[in-house]
């Protein structure tokens, strides 16, 4: 439908998925712009490729664009949107536009509630080591490389699929890997059902599927395996760390603290030991799904798989350890609970004193359904800081908000904090915290920058 003719305009093209999208169709010859409501490291990386992005949102901004692009994100009402259907203009998903990146290659779509932009990074990284110069776009900075996304002369193109607001529905790779389906989104799905039903729909309703890796350790993900047998043509591939029978299988995971290694294992046949070095035993599951689809599907040797996982330096902000003024500061993105326990989990085999946990409820919806998850999730630090819940577009739940959550958290034993004011976390933290302690960001971007500006302070005040 989307032609590569005419000028696309990126509403929010500072997003770390929308900018990526927008520098792949740019580098494809495709003339893009965009806005945002603030200048980020990211609209500097479009702006020096030559893409024109203006700060703030005017109608006048897509008076040149053919086609208006937004993501869930944007609402309705957005001014810009409004002018493009007074005028007339065509408005495009953002997975419309990944689906344009991708038509002409053999593509790899990776979904899931946890770890997909670090599968996709894994693979996409694999790719390059081998010499294949894939295309790649992906929620997140490759530390590697510096970059989210980037049009490469290969016949291989790698995405992060975005499934939290059925936007995947829209997409037909050649080859899908789903690393987990756990209750997130609730804003857009009904329940567990309801998202593995969806995935089951993008995974039968795709004639181009050639290959559908599962890692059926997951209990969402081993469901939907079960769903579409029988219903695809695809080969489905099965990945893991536990149990017998798997094609492909990360075992005797060790988890070193700063790196994990493990036995890589094809079906019976036991390929040999690889290192990551990066910390999350976690990090063993996504390896084993990176296998499943470079060697199952794309046909790359061990060695090759492993010398690239052993190369491997994450993406920005997940786990992304500094030590500081006595300090160790963790940051990562993640907000659901599952993901945050692993985290917790490894951390706790690096050196620390106390471990600090600063979070921002996020939905109101994911902490009524999720709150006893949280409370046990944190069973794994001393102390909580608990800023005030973020709602997002969400509309309130009676009964649910920050005093209720912290309540939970307190009734199951955890030690919390509430400070409400992001303002007011790191003078808190600076009155309490103590030599080898440990403190874990989890959040966004505003939790980060303020993490950088007190780790700067610190190592400046040792200075």
């Amino acid at each position: 439908m989307w032609s590569r003719d005419g000028t696309y305009h990126f509403i929010g093209i500072g997003g770390i998925g929308v900018s990526a999208v927008a520098r792949v169709l740019h580098e494809q010859g495709v003339r893009v712009q965009g806005s945002d409501v603030r200048e980020s490291q990211l609209t500097e990386m479009l702006r020096g490729l030559g893409v024109p992005v203006v700060i703030g949102h005017d109608a006048a901004n897509i008076e040149s664009a053919d086609v208006v692009v937004h993501s869930t994100a944007v609402r309705a009402d957005n001014v810009e949107r409004a002018a493009a259907r007074a005028a007339g203009k065509p408005e495009a998903h953002r997975s419309d536009m990944l689906g344009l990146c991708l038509e002409g290659f053999e593509s790899v779509g990776v979904t899931g509630t946890h770890g997909k932009g670090t599968v996709s990074a894994m693979i996409a990284h694999a790719l390059i080591v081998a010499g294949r110069d894939p295309t790649f776009i992906i929620g997140g900075l490759l530390n590697d490389y510096g970059l989210n996304a980037r049009s490469g002369a290969g016949a291989h193109a790698i995405a992060e699929v975005d499934e939290s607001d059925r936007s995947h529905l829209n997409l037909r790779p050649t080859h899908v890997v789903v690393n987990n389906l756990e209750v997130d989104h609730l804003n857009f799905y009904d329940g567990l059902g309801d998202i593995v039903d969806t995935m089951a729909r993008f995974v039968v309703e795709n004639p181009r599927l050639q290959t559908l890796a599962v890692h059926v350790d997951d209990a969402g993900a081993r469901r939907l395996a079960e769903l579409v047998r029988g219903r695809t043509a695809a080969r489905v591939l099965t990945y893991g760390t536990g149990g017998d029978g798997l094609d492909f299988a990360a075992r005797d995971v060790t988890d070193l603290g700063d790196r994990v290694s493990f036995v890589a294992w094809r079906g019976d046949e036991r390929l040999g030991e690889v290192t990551l070095p990066l910390p999350g035993n976690y990090n063993a599951d996504n390896a084993a799904g990176a296998l499943a689809v470079t060697m199952g599907a794309l046909g790359l040797d061990f060695a090759t798989v492993a010398r690239a996982l052993g190369s491997y330096h994450g993406l920005e902000n997940r786990f992304a350890v500094r030590r500081a003024g006595g300090l160790t500061l963790v940051k990562d993105y993640l907000s659901h609970p599952t993901g945050m326990r692993r985290v917790l989990e490894s951390a706790r085999r690096m050196p620390h004193a106390r471990i600090w946990c600063v979070f921002k409820p996020y939905r109101f919806t994911l902490m009524r359904y999720h709150g006893e998850e949280y409370a046990e999730a944190f069973r794994g630090c001393d102390e909580v800081l608990i800023t005030t819940m973020y709602a997002a577009e969400e509309r309130p739940i009676d009964g649910i908000d920050t005093p209720w959550f912290v309540a939970v958290l307190r009734q199951a034993g955890n030690t919390v904090h509430h400070v409400p004011e992001n303002a007011d976390v790191v003078p808190f933290l600076d009155a309490r915290v103590g030599e080898g302690d440990m403190v874990i960001f989890f959040g966004g971007d505003d939790f980060f920058r303020m993490a950088d500006a007190w780790a700067d302070r610190r190592d400046g005040s040792l200075g």
